[in-house]
């Protein structure tokens, strides 16, 4: 989402480098420029006015024009401005995610515009309480209006596992809650997840409506969803329910679309109410929690370590990579190895997503696409892996000519498809053994590396892995 304007702002802070000593005319002329990537990332002019302002007033001073390093001088003050305009500082540390600090069964009301992912957000939110927080949720769905809608929460209950609110046809939103709440008392409920109606705009029936549940219900957090990819119209929308309604935090739905990402950068500001979760694809898993500090690093290329570690450690069978990891320390590492390392990347997401979560990697951009990283590749290596016989898997020099043919036609890939990955399979034996001489572990490292694309190479020449 915020490709364009990290790709703006990393071109001004660039030629900032090249530059070496700085004077105030130059801090000025790099200043409009990102005055204008804002604004051309559709971040509200208010909060552009202001960002550019904090920087101005620390930038511009003696300590930094003649420090040893002004330019990275001048992007840390950048960084820490994105920082604040996104919700962080002392202030905010303890309103990132959920907040469940209530008696059982808490409840959470869920409000937003219809097609914002009102209801899906709503089950992500309930697998993520149920095996993260090891919470017992209930869904209810409050929609009378949008045909199907109680039986879509219903379906996605059974998805995730949890429990569902037995459907009563006529009864209004009120009496629902109701119902809701009364069954999570009985029947020990941590958490009850109330899925309001949305409309197609906002009107006095549709607050009226959400504010009489709202009162009833007495939410611990009253959550926002707003679609990313509708831009101010997301703002403005939040600063109409908050006005009228009162919401505790917002949700953010398609981050990983082609949105600009100036609604992110302007929510917390004009509103006031902080982004607590991001929906980061279709997928029910795909939710994340909100850090300004590691938001404001992926704007500024600086990438998102500790989000990659976090994933890795949430998605990863650690008991079946220990077992992986001794394999290859005993020189025993095969295909049907190399098969399972696979599918582990596979589970963290987007190739292209991991990547750009590593420092460095949003400069080589084109380079990465041009290279097809998607899970379309991955599939199509799994499937030529798994067209081989159990034998060839464990001994992939018995592969000649035509077997190769044999496993290509059977994959629906080709020979040189089946050549590359033994180009790859290879490689990644090679410097297993090399890691093991080391005395070091090398499994995602390697993983990711065999992946990469030849000769590609991070900005300084550095290689990637």
């Amino acid at each position: 989402m915020f490709e364009a304007l990290s790709g703006r702002l990393n071109g001004v802070f660039d030629r900032l480098r090249r530059r070496g000593a700085l004077s105030e005319a130059d801090v000025q002329e790099a200043l409009r420029e990102v005055r204008v990537a804002l604004l051309e990332a559709d971040v509200a002019l208010p909060v552009v006015k202001d960002l550019t302002t904090k920087v101005r007033e620390r930038a511009v001073g003696q300590e930094v024009l003649k420090s040893v390093s002004p330019a990275q001088q001048v992007i840390k003050i950048v960084h820490d401005a994105l920082v604040e305009a996104l919700g962080g500082g002392e202030a905010d540390t303890g309103a990132r995610g959920l907040d469940l600090n209530a008696p059982a069964p808490v409840p959470l009301l869920m409000v937003g515009l219809q097609g914002s992912g009102k209801t899906t957000t709503s089950g992500k939110i309930a697998l993520r309480l149920k095996n993260r927080d090891k919470k017992k949720v209930l869904l209810a769905s409050l929609d009378v209006h949008r045909p199907a809608a109680q039986l879509q929460l219903e379906t996605l209950a059974k998805q995730v596992g949890v429990a569902s609110l037995p459907i009563v046809a006529g009864q209004t939103p009120l009496e629902i809650a109701a119902r809701a709440m009364d069954l999570g008392r009985r029947e020990l409920f941590d958490v009850v997840v109330l899925d309001t109606a949305g409309r197609l705009a906002i009107d006095e029936a549709l607050m009226a409506e959400v504010a009489e549940v709202k009162a009833f219900a007495r939410p611990h957090e009253t959550l926002l969803v707003v679609d990313a990819m509708t831009g101010q119209d997301a703002v403005n929308t939040a600063r109409a329910f908050q006005d009228k309604v009162g919401v505790t935090g917002i949700v953010m739905t398609r981050i990983d679309g082609d949105a600009r990402g100036g609604a992110a950068l302007s929510m917390r500001a004009v509103t006031g109410a902080p982004i607590k979760l991001l929906g980061a694809g279709e997928k029910l898993d795909a939710l994340e929690d909100f850090h300004p500090d590691r938001i404001a690093g992926r704007i500024l290329g600086m990438g998102d370590i500790v989000s990659l570690v976090e994933r890795a450690a949430e998605t990863i069978d650690r008991d079946e990579a220990e077992k992986l990891a001794a394999r290859m320390q005993k020189g025993q590492f095969s295909l049907e190895d190399y098969a399972s390392q696979l599918k582990q990347i596979g589970k963290m997401g987007s190739l292209s997503g991991i990547l750009g979560m590593l420092p460095g990697i949003g400069k080589m951009k084109q380079q990465i696409e041009g290279a097809n990283l998607d899970n379309t590749m991955l599939k199509r290596q799994a499937a030529i892996i798994g067209s081989m016989t159990p034998q060839e898997r464990r001994k992939p020099d018995l592969i000649k000519a035509s077997r190769k043919k044999r496993i290509a036609a059977g994959s629906g890939t080709s020979v040189q498809e089946v050549n590359k990955l033994l180009k790859n399979f290879d490689d990644m034996s090679a410097m297993m053994k090399r890691m093991n001489k080391l005395g070091q572990k090398g499994l995602m490292r390697g993983g990711l590396g065999a992946l990469m694309p030849k000769g590609m190479q991070l900005p300084g020449g550095r290689k990637p892995f």
